[in-house]
């Protein structure tokens, strides 16, 4: 491909991987990246366009995320400020090849499922509490990129037995070439654990998840509009965050729109 990079994705670790069925269907893989490849990928991890999400619905969570792969196309989302190395590895994630060896791991047909690909920063005190995917998810890939990070500095996938976040089974690091997938069911459940105050840059992830055919984005819906911001080595700050809060307040108080206007 013209202007692009060598390919990013090792391929061939995810086919030479095998999946864990206890408590779920799920595997960790390491060595994604060759050793130069990693060290620019986590040199140059992107700090624009995120949305600071945040919420205590079916689960507590706060972190932000950029598109990266826009739902069910092979789109890099605003590709301009993203390094060589980053506009190929979305164009690996997007090919068939990467579907194909996601699809024949976990033993599930994705040749239909809709892609989508999502990068986020963990900050300071950002976590995910113990959950559950949405059922239309199939598939996830959570791949890392920090280039340094140590189990006290929290930010750990935690592979649960159930949903207590005790209940762990393994702990995924987050350090860049290292990845788990996580194949959707009602037991599937996984937790991040509160990234550490005192932490001096995020954690750093992205999620590729493969969903049935029919769903939609269950982050960057289409109906929505959502204020997109860079962020800092430690993901948004306190003034952006509160700035969110406040546009959150502002529609529920100006409620629905009036169609007859």
């Amino acid at each position: 491909m013209a202007g692009m990079a060598e390919r990013m994705l090792n391929l061939q670790a995810l086919r030479d991987a095998s999946m864990e069925h206890s408590p779920y269907s799920y595997a960790a893989i390491d060595g994604l990246f060759a050793a130069e490849h990693a060290a620019r990928l986590a040199a140059t991890y992107p700090d624009d366009h995120y949305r600071v999400v945040s919420g205590r619905q079916e689960k507590a969570y706060r972190y932000d995320a950029r598109p990266f792969v826009a739902f069910g196309t092979s789109d890099v989302c605003f590709p301009d400020r993203l390094t060589t190395e980053w506009r190929q590895l979305g164009a690996d994630l997007a090919s068939p090849e990467y579907r194909e060896a996601i699809g024949r791991l976990t033993a599930i047909d994705l040749s239909e499922s809709p892609l989508e690909v999502n990068i986020f920063h963990y900050g300071p005190k950002s976590s995910l509490d113990p959950h559950l995917d949405l059922p239309d998810k199939l598939v996830t890939h959570v791949l890392y990129f920090n280039a340094q990070w140590q189990r006290e500095d929290g930010g750990c996938l935690r592979i649960l037995r159930s949903a207590d976040p005790e209940d762990c089974v393994r702990e995924v690091l987050p350090l860049v070439g290292s990845s788990a997938i996580i194949v959707r069911s009602d037991r599937s459940w996984h937790s991040v654990p509160a990234v550490r105050r005192q932490a001096d840059v995020s954690r750093r992830s992205m999620t590729v998840t493969f969903y049935r055919p029919g769903s939609s984005s269950t982050l960057f819906s289409k109906a929505e509009h959502y204020r997109l911001v860079d962020v800092g080595p430690r993901g948004s700050n306190t003034a952006q965050r509160l700035r969110v809060v406040a546009d959150r307040l502002h529609r529920r108080l100006a409620g629905p729109s009036n169609s007859n206007d």
